[in-house]
C-alpha cells in the first residue's frame, strides 16, 4: 500500500449498539480472535490507523498502542485514505486501488479513496454505503454483526488467527508436557513451570513476551495470551488474552481485552471481558440454561433472542465483583459497575452500578474516577487528565 495512505476506522450504527463495549471504547478497539478490527486493517495495510471516528462522547479516548478519535473532518480531501467498518473483519490484503469499494460477503466494508476526493458526510458514517462511479472489489473476510458474535464466533476466528501467524514453535521446556503436533511458541521471557500440561491437539498455543504459566495449569489450544499475563492455574481452553490478563480456575471460551484480574477459581465460560475487569475470588457464571434452549440477551425493554445455546457474560470495562458473585446465562454487565453479595444480579447491568443482586444504585463518578486512577498506574498504564477526561465523558453519558 502507499506509503502516505491515511487509514481511519469508523464505527456505524449497529457498532454504536455493541453493548457494554461500546460506551467506553471505539468498536474497532474490540479483540475478536487474536485482534481487533484496528489491528487487522494495520496488518493489511502495512502501516498505522491514524484514528477512529466514532461516538462523540469518546473524543478523549486514550489508551496505549490505540489510536485516538478523530473528527469526521479529518477524513477529508487531502491524501489517499481508506475508510473501514470497525465490523468488518478482514482477512486479506486490501486491493490496491485507487477509488475502490470493498466488499465482504457482498457487504460494503470500506472504501479507498485518492486525494481530492470529497470526505463523506455524518450521515453516510452511520449507514455507510459503496461510493458510486468506482469499482467494487470482493475481499475475504466476515462480519461481527452482534456482541455475542464474539462469543460464537470467537474460537473459529482465534484458531484462525494462531494459525496464520507463522509462529516458529519454541522449546517446550523441561517438566512441561504436551498432546498433539500444533505449534507451541513462547515469547522473549516467557516461561513455563514444570508440571504443566499443553494440549496441542485442537490448536497451537501462542505467549507473548514475558508470560508466566505457573504448575498446575492446563492449557488447551487455540490458545493466545497476550504480553506479561499470568495463567496462575487451572483449566484453561480456548483463550484469546489481552496484555497483562492474570487467570486462574476454569475457564473454557473466553476473550480478554487485557488489564483483566481473575486470579482465584471460579468458572468463566463463554464470555468477553472488557479492560481493567476485575473478578473477585470464586465469582463464577452460567453459560448454559437448564433448559438448553437459545439465550436471551440485553435490556429489559429490548432482549433478543442470540439464536445460541451457549452465551456466558458480557462484561464491560473497569468492572469490579465481590466474592462469590454469580453470574446467569447471558448476563450482560455494563462498564464500571461494581457488584458484590451472594444474590443472584439481574441479567441487564446497567453501566456504572453498585450494590447487590436487585438493589443497584450508582456507582458515584468521584469514586469511580479515583479507583480507575489507583488501579491502572498498578499495571504500568496511565491514569493522567486525559484518561480521566475520557472516564469522566462515559459517566456523564451513561447516566445522564
Amino acid at each position: 500500500m502507499s506509503e502516505h495512505l491515511v487509514a481511519v476506522v469508523f464505527d456505524d450504527e449497529t457498532a454504536d449498539g455493541f453493548a457494554p463495549f461500546s460506551l467506553t471504547r471505539p468498536t474497532g478497539e474490540i479483540r475478536f480472535g487474536r485482534w481487533s478490527a484496528r489491528e487487522r486493517l494495520e496488518r493489511a495495510i502495512g502501516g498505522s490507523v491514524a484514528g477512529h471516528v466514532t461516538r462523540p462522547w469518546l473524543a478523549s479516548f486514550h489508551e496505549p498502542g490505540a489510536p485516538p478519535v478523530v473528527p469526521r473532518e479529518a477524513t477529508g480531501a487531502g491524501t489517499p485514505r481508506v475508510l473501514w467498518s470497525s465490523r468488518a473483519i478482514l482477512d486479506a490484503p486490501l486491493p490496491e486501488g485507487p477509488r475502490t469499494n470493498v466488499l465482504i460477503e457482498g457487504r460494503f466494508a470500506g472504501v479507498l479513496l485518492e486525494a481530492g476526493d470529497e470526505g463523506p458526510d455524518e450521515d453516510w458514517f452511520r449507514s455507510p454505503t459503496a461510493v458510486p462511479d468506482i469499482p467494487q472489489v470482493e475481499v475475504a473476510g466476515s462480519w461481527v454483526d452482534a456482541p455475542w458474535d464474539l462469543v460464537s464466533g470467537g474460537p473459529a476466528r482465534l484458531l484462525r488467527d494462531l494459525e496464520s501467524t507463522n509462529a516458529s514453535p519454541g522449546g517446550v521446556p523441561a517438566g512441561v508436557h504436551h498432546l498433539g503436533d500444533a505449534a507451541i511458541h513462547l515469547g522473549d521471557g516467557a516461561t513455563i513451570e514444570p508440571g504443566v500440561l499443553l494440549d496441542v491437539r485442537h490448536g497451537p498455543i501462542v505467549l507473548g513476551d514475558g508470560v508466566e504459566v505457573r504448575a498446575g495449569a492446563r492449557l488447551e489450544g487455540p490458545l493466545y495470551a497476550g504480553d506479561h499475563s499470568k495463567l496462575l492455574g487451572g483449566a484453561v481452553s480456548v483463550l484469546s488474552a489481552g496484555p497483562f490478563s492474570y487467570l486462574r480456575g476454569e475457564i473454557e471460551e473466553v476473550t480478554t481485552f487485557g488489564y483483566c484480574n481473575k486470579a482465584h477459581d471460579g468458572f468463566l465460560g463463554h464470555a468477553v471481558l472488557g479492560r481493567w475487569v476485575n473478578l473477585g475470588a470464586m465469582t463464577t457464571n452460567s453459560d448454559l440454561k437448564n433448559n438448553y434452549g437459545s439465550v436471551r440477551m440485553g435490556p429489559p425493554d429490548g432482549m433478543v433472542d442470540t439464536g445460541l445455546v451457549k452465551v456466558g457474560c458480557l462484561i464491560g470495562d473497569h468492572v469490579k465483583t465481590g466474592i462469590g458473585v454469580l453470574l446467569n446465562t447471558g448476563t450482560i454487565v455494563g462498564a464500571g459497575s461494581n457488584i458484590y453479595g451472594a444474590e443472584l444480579p439481574p441479567k441487564w447491568i446497567p453501566p456504572f452500578s453498585w450494590g447487590e443482586g436487585v438493589e443497584l444504585s450508582e456507582y458515584r463518578r468521584d469514586a469511580f474516577l479515583a479507583t480507575a486512577a489507583t488501579v491502572m498506574p498498578r499495571r504500568g498504564q496511565p491514569s493522567g487528565d486525559q484518561v480521566m477526561e475520557w472516564l469522566g465523558a462515559v459517566w456523564d453519558e451513561a447516566r445522564r
